[in-house]
């Protein structure tokens, strides 16, 4: 094939676009009039008997080898034929409102005082967290992580700190379940490099160590080195900071903690071993929360909670509706709805702006829904 031939056959190509164009124009109109027909019967925008017995017609049509490709056209112009729709006939839920009265009324910048919830005992992780965030927080720790949203739910403390998800290890767990059960927003989030480090009493050796205690997210990222050891036991605690203070209050010379530098000098301990976690690059995200709807200047990261029909392509019909408005999903993460048959909430994080009126409206339209919706917060990552 020369280069002309290859023009000819773009030229063409570029005809038969304009074609499609003109034509999905036509049928995003005719969506249009079939909306406000639904809107007058009172009707649903989904209709999947009708979407079957379309794709049964244009299979039969088109034929191979074009079926499965023209069944994959058709699903993307109904999922951007229901969103057009949806478009349309939003109706405005309280939470537009409550967006709305969050931008008017939350301070143009951060705090740099507030009393903060953490979880752990000095030298956690989640007190060095709670000090990039603020420049002088009056830090109050719990036991658990359940503390910490029991803490800001009741106004104990204005806001708490939580770690969500590791580089290295994944999601922690906990927290995204007990998410379930609490009241709260997302004021701000950051990533913090994580260092992980193998202590012990002075005078201890590693040979001498038969004993490893941390939390479970410390032990997950510390993995390949633990597979070095040999007849060691792993213990896990509620936290590493907790781990160095129990090593250093145990009396005994085998056993170590895997914890933060900063809990040698405040425990009295000494370096066994430093930087024995999976990657250098080892960062943990931890999420910052209030009672309070806060929208800070420049927020331009949003999380949802969700929980979807059990049907199929429920999910897949969701994430279109994001993709419909150009809105990009940076993580997805499911748990199971306790006492349900495999039954899950989905959690959403978004990279989006409240100021889109699309997006309200999309909002709405999930909160206007059956299901369960929750609207976490709009908010800025730090790094």
């Amino acid at each position: 094939m020369t280069e002309l031939n290859l023009n000819n056959i773009r030229k063409e190509i570029d005809d038969i676009d304009t074609q499609i164009t003109d034509l999905f124009k036509q049928r995003m109109e005719k969506s249009l009039e079939v909306a406000k027909y639904k809107q007058e019967n009172n009707l649903p925008v989904f209709n999947g008997n009708r979407e079957k017995e379309i794709l049964h017609r244009v299979s039969e049509h088109i034929g191979e080898p074009f079926d499965g490709y023209a069944r994959l056209l058709f699903n993307t112009m109904f999922d951007a034929s229901k969103s057009y729709q949806n478009d349309y006939l939003a109706r405005r839920s309280d939470l537009a409102a409550r967006i709305e009265k969050a931008l008017e009324e939350t301070p143009k910048i951060f705090p740099k005082k507030a009393v903060v919830a953490c979880q752990g005992v000095q030298g956690s992780h989640s007190q060095a967290a709670c000090e990039k965030l603020f420049e002088v927080p009056s830090i109050m720790y719990f036991n658990s992580f359940e503390g910490v949203f029991n803490a800001v739910e009741k106004g104990l403390c204005q806001y708490g700190i939580l770690p969500i998800e590791n580089s290295s290890y994944g999601s922690v767990g906990t927290v995204y379940d007990l998410m379930q059960n609490y009241n709260f927003h997302i004021a701000s989030s950051l990533r913090l490099r994580i260092s992980q480090n193998l202590m012990a009493k002075a005078g201890t050796k590693l040979s001498d160590i038969k004993e490893i205690v941390s939390h479970e997210q410390a032990i997950g990222q510390c993995g390949e080195f633990l597979k070095t050891l040999h007849d060691v036991k792993i213990t896990v605690c509620e936290n590493t900071a907790l781990a160095a203070k129990m090593v250093a209050e145990s009396g005994r010379n085998d056993i170590a903690a895997i914890s933060s530098k900063e809990c040698l000098e405040l425990y009295g301990l000494e370096l066994l071993k430093t930087q024995i976690q999976i990657s250098d690059n080892n960062y943990t995200r931890f999420i910052c929360i209030s009672k309070k709807l806060e929208i800070y200047p420049g927020a331009n990261k949003i999380s949802l909670i969700l929980s979807l029909p059990h049907v199929p392509r429920s999910l897949y019909h969701t994430i279109a509706k994001f993709a419909a408005l150009g809105i990009n999903l940076t993580k997805l993460e499911s748990r199971p709805i306790p006492g349900s048959d495999f039954e899950f909430l989905f959690y959403f994080d978004l990279e989006a702006s409240v100021y889109s009126k699309e997006l309200i409206n999309l909002l709405s339209q999930l909160e206007n829904q059956p299901e369960t919706f929750a609207f976490l917060g709009c908010y800025t990552e730090a790094i």
